[in-house]
């Protein structure tokens, strides 16, 4: 049977950086992030729900989501968040299925679903390995803060909306450690790969 892992981490410990060496090793990944983006794409079933739920006037002129507008919307209003998570999220998880499938049909020996936030969602179901990537509260903090030229409060702020790092850990099948070099991040990817049997 293929190897499904669950990649996730929390924000800025550099789980994109290990995505990307995922694909370097030719490992095919699935982005749930990128899936939440395609799936409001015009055309797409969960668009239209979209336009149902809250009316035309969250599409630009040119007919796409706009995303600053819905967001001004659900920041404030937790009903219509928990709507529009309703709408989405399915949407999300059946393409996700759908792509996972496609490559076990394919012959993939392993597959990766990268999904940030993996246990908040309860989707640890979706994969057989749990792979965390982490970094101390400090760095995290550091770079979040670099990464978005966000404030120290705003930067806690989105640190602290989601589960703890350290939490995380303790829910892993195998963590990287990724508050050194990209090499060593490498090096560590290619241990965990070993002992999980994926053949690289």
């Amino acid at each position: 049977m293929p190897l499904v892992i669950g990649l996730t981490g929390s924000i800025a410990s550099g789980k994109s950086t290990v995505s990307s060496m995922f694909k370097e090793l030719e490992i095919p990944i699935i982005d749930a992030d990128q899936i939440s983006r395609d799936v409001v794409e015009p055309g797409e079933g969960a668009l239209q729900d979209i336009i149902k739920e809250f009316g035309k006037e969250i599409l630009l002129p040119d007919g796409t989501l706009d995303r600053k507008k819905l967001g001004s919307i659900i920041f404030t209003e937790t009903e219509k968040r928990a709507k529009l998570n309703a709408i989405v999220h399915p949407a999300v998880r059946n393409r996700m299925l759908e792509l996972k499938e496609a490559y076990i049909n394919a012959g993939e020996k392993c597959v990766v679903m990268d999904i940030p936030l993996l246990f908040e969602s309860k989707l640890t179901h979706m994969v057989d390995k749990v792979l965390v990537v982490y970094v101390d509260e400090e760095v995290q903090l550091q770079r979040l803060m670099n990464r978005d030229s966000s404030s120290k409060e705003e930067a806690l702020q989105r640190i602290h909306s989601q589960i703890p790092v350290k939490e995380k850990v303790k829910l892993a099948d195998a963590t990287i450690d990724n508050n050194g070099s990209k090499e060593n991040t490498f090096a560590q990817l290619k241990d965990v790969l070993n002992k999980w049997e994926v053949q690289l």
